[in-house]
């Protein structure tokens, strides 16, 4: 690694000082944690610009930033400590604007767009798709070719440094140790520049002559699940998992090549779950993709699991990623002229297995299922088991057939018992399609290069401001005091079925 001059310590704060960014993507949960981070210990930034797209209940940008960020509790500690200053800095610091990422110029006239470009320092781009079962256009349109009007504002506003917030896991089946760097395919061949860049082009070319064709040949449902088997079907035979992380690895790609010798920096996380202290322990927003299997577990739907207990996956605490994105932004701002890449990941630097990750859950949940009533409906009375993935494919296809034809038979003397047995082997299988991969894992993920950007910028210690080390983390106090009760108090809102499970990136 080379070695750099060191930064004055809380240099991000005094880069930030009077800068204007715009955020995409604040009505997320990182989003949201980025923006209550930047307000609170930041309020010398010159302006946020929120790019907000309007919808039925809310047209505008401010009335939906009002509506779903701003009234959304990750502020109480803001509001608590100092309702005045709080709303103070909601009207002297944040300016929404109405557009859509995916229009070109974002749905502004190009004088707006000109005037919008022409106020920034800087541009944080975090809006994403990331259902991991998008449909192929969705996730294209939004992961992928929507970073053309990202790179015509930078372009416009004269080269305005951008920062893309990504996922580890556009390294997709690549194997092994994986550091901070451009990935490449694990499967399919793509033709490469002079400085390694990928030709993504024909690849996108590809795709939209797919999805044009399944628009002539379907209508209405039919349509939307042959667009979601297209993104499956494309993305697993070039070497991603799902649709969402092949797609951003394309979005990487393409802002590689079109700010080349300009100022990116991409910050990739890998599962992000609950904040692991600020600005209060345990806050999270919607299902992340180690909750849906503990939820199903929860509500006894699941009660084996396909994985290897051995396994490392990598979860991270949102507040560290937040930190990671604000650190970057700051060396971005005093540092121009390079493409860097930091990955806020905890997996070399302080393992979590598996079989640690399900121990812990299911040591709280039998010893303190009472304390979280909306999380448990009832005590778990069976253990949760990994197998093999081999074993899991067949216990389900016999215990499906047996219920099946045991089903059909008591059906007829109006008895149901065993088809609700059968819906919840569906339901774990349809669990087990999407998020095998990341309870299987095969690779480790490295963060040195953030490790020395923390060490650069001053910010480690027990004085950091903007802590991003995974080291910081002790599994079973987070795992069993602060992310189990950030699900009951902040995800979940009764003992309904929990909504469906996204990516966080």
């Amino acid at each position: 690694m080379t070695t750099q001059t060191p930064i004055t310590p809380r240099l991000v704060q005094r880069q930030l000082t009077g800068k204007h960014v715009l955020i995409t993507g604040t009505t997320g949960f990182l989003g949201k944690v980025v923006l209550e981070k930047l307000l609170r210990d930041l309020p010398t930034i010159g302006g946020i610009y929120l790019l907000i797209r309007g919808n039925r209940a809310n047209p505008t940008a401010r009335e939906r930033f009002l509506a779903e960020v701003a009234s959304s509790s990750i502020f109480n500690t803001l509001r608590q400590h100092d309702r005045v200053r709080y709303e103070r800095l909601l009207s002297e610091k944040v300016r929404c604007v109405t557009g859509e990422v995916t229009q070109p110029r974002f749905g502004l006239d190009d004088n707006a767009f000109h005037q919008l470009a022409n106020k920034l320092d800087l541009i944080i781009h975090s809006a994403a798709s990331v259902n991991f079962r998008e449909r192929m256009d969705i996730a294209l349109s939004i992961n992928t070719l929507c970073l053309h009007n990202i790179v015509a504002l930078s372009e416009a506003g004269g080269a305005i440094p951008v920062l893309q917030v990504s996922t580890c896991y556009v390294n997709g089946f690549n194997r092994g140790d994986i550091h901070e760097s451009f990935a490449p395919p694990a499967k399919a061949a793509l033709p490469v520049d002079a400085d390694g860049r990928y030709d993504i082009a024909p690849v996108i070319t590809e795709l939209q002559g797919k999805i044009d064709e399944l628009n002539t040949q379907y209508r209405g449902r039919a349509l939307a699940e042959q667009l979601v088997l297209l993104g499956e079907r494309e993305a697993r035979s070039r070497g991603w998992n799902d649709t969402y992380t092949f797609t951003k690895w394309l979005g990487e790609q393409y802002l590689r090549k079109a700010l080349a010798g300009k100022n990116l920096t991409i910050v990739r996380p890998a599962i992000i779950e609950s904040t692991l202290k600020e600005p209060t322990p345990g806050w999270i927003e919607g299902v992340k993709v180690a909750d849906a299997v503990l939820l199903a577990y929860a509500r006894q739907k699941v009660v084996f699991f396909p994985g290897k207990r051995s396994g490392v996956i990598d979860v991270i605490p949102a507040d560290l990623v937040a930190n990671a994105v604000i650190l970057a932004a700051g060396e971005l701002l005093a540092r121009p002229g390079a493409q860097r890449i930091y990955q806020a990941c905890s997996g070399a630097r302080n393992p979590l297995t598996l079989g640690s990750f399900i121990d812990h859950l299911m040591a709280e949940a039998k010893e303190n299922h009472l304390t979280y009533e909306k999380l448990f409906e009832v005590e778990p009375r069976k253990p949760f088991k990994v197998v093999n993935r081999r074993l899991f494919d067949i216990s389900i296809y016999l215990l499906c057939r047996t219920l099946s034809t045991t089903g059909k038979t008591l059906k007829l003397v109006g008895r149901t018992q065993p088809m609700r047995l059968l819906r919840n082997l569906n339901a774990m299988n349809k669990l087990a399609e999407i998020f095998a991969f990341y309870a299987t894992p095969n690779y480790v993920f490295h963060s040195d290069n953030l490790l020395a950007l923390a060490q650069r910028m001053g910010e480690v210690g027990p004085d950091a401001l903007f802590p991003v080390d995974a080291a910081l983390i002790d599994w079973e106090h987070y795992l069993r005091k602060v992310h189990i009760a950030g699900l009951n108090c902040y995800a979940l809102s009764d003992k309904k079925p929990a909504p469906k499970p996204r990516h966080a990136a």
